[in-house]
């Protein structure tokens, strides 16, 4: 799929996002919209994957395997990282157990024996874990004929809400896979196929779509609304049918910092934390004042993840293709 200025865009704001939520949180300042970040990439997930299947048509073993490339070494490493710095008392609050830990390199949802969320080692790898989730369910409905490839995916996952809103559920995997934001991703993939068929909202609409996401993203944070799959799903779906029909409509321009930053999103996702928690742990040890630790927060943590680009994620992928003999997704 050739390079949409727009989800590049998307996919770097979405990344900062998530940056600024942390780094908010780790100084002493409200910022929880951030978070929302992470539904724009689930959105941007759905749109990704149909539009790929699409023009590029692959076996449910190599999209696995396109997608194990692009995800699993990166996060093993990060993984390992946090592991290994848990074992050496780096971070004391961290418990480990073999089981906790083989649950998150397979991206199985289990509760940490750290605190009893429904987190991996790395935390911010809960993220991956519905990635895997609907890669899996992709893979086996590539399978179908194409015309029942979304009607299935979609009744699938509307029938796990719908059995999550109805059944109180313990189990940690069952209790994942049965929330609603599964259905970003299918919201995703119908914005895809809008796309594919070329039926985006003229210019004029998707200006008033973006700013109506925008704006509701805002009265979220500021007036503390709830702050959900509910809520912020419906935001982050507008956000993307707004940013396409920019596109489409020639008015997203070709810019080098926000291209880059799209490229290296994944990357300051799975590493940007690590920089924040020295630098949290650093302000508070020199009593540096929270706006200046924040700024610092931020800027180390997008820092890292672009190294982390340079050096792991690009290196790792490409070594990946050889070995897999397959083209990047």
């Amino acid at each position: 799929m050739g390079t949409i200025r727009a989800i590049q865009y998307l996919r770097a704001a979405a990344a900062l996002a998530v940056v600024v939520f942390h780094a908010a949180a780790r100084t002493g300042h409200h910022f929880a919209i951030g978070a929302a970040g992470v539904d724009v990439f689930f959105v941007i997930s759905g749109f990704i994957m149909w539009v790929i299947s699409e023009r590029r048509p692959v076996s449910p073993a190599k999209f696995i395997a396109d997608r194990t490339r692009r995800i699993v070494p990166i996060y093993w490493f990060a993984t390992a990282v946090m592991v290994a710095g848990a074992l050496a008392g780096i971070f004391p609050n961290m418990v480990l157990t073999l089981d906790h830990v083989l649950a998150s390199l397979f991206f199985i949802p289990a509760r940490s024996p750290s605190n009893g969320e429904i987190w991996p080692a790395l935390v911010q790898g809960w993220t991956l874990n519905f990635e895997m989730f609907f890669y899996v369910v992709f893979a086996v409905a590539l399978l179908l004929p194409r015309y029942w490839r979304l009607p299935a995916i979609a009744g699938l996952f509307l029938l796990l809400v719908v059995a999550g809103l109805e059944v109180r559920f313990e189990n940690a995997v069952v209790l994942t896979y049965t929330r609603a934001v599964i259905l970003e991703f299918v919201a995703g993939m119908m914005i895809g196929e809008l796309w594919l068929k070329g039926r985006m909202p003229p210019v004029v609409a998707g200006l008033s779509l973006t700013a109506f996401a925008f704006g509701g993203f805002a009265l979220v944070n500021l007036l503390y609304l709830p702050f959900n799959e509910w809520t912020i799903g419906p935001l982050a779906v507008l956000l993307l049918l707004g940013a396409l029909s920019l596109e489409v409509g020639g008015r997203v321009p070709d810019l080098r910092l926000p291209g880059l930053l799209g490229n290296a999103s994944y990357s300051i996702y799975v590493w940007h934390t690590f920089a924040i928690s020295v630098v949290a742990k650093a302000a508070a040890m020199f009593d540096l004042d929270p706006a200046v630790s924040m700024g610092a927060a931020i800027l180390s943590g997008t820092l890292l993840g672009i190294v982390a680009y340079a050096m792991l994620e690009r290196p790792l992928t490409a070594r990946g293709r050889k070995l897999l003999g397959g083209a990047s997704g």
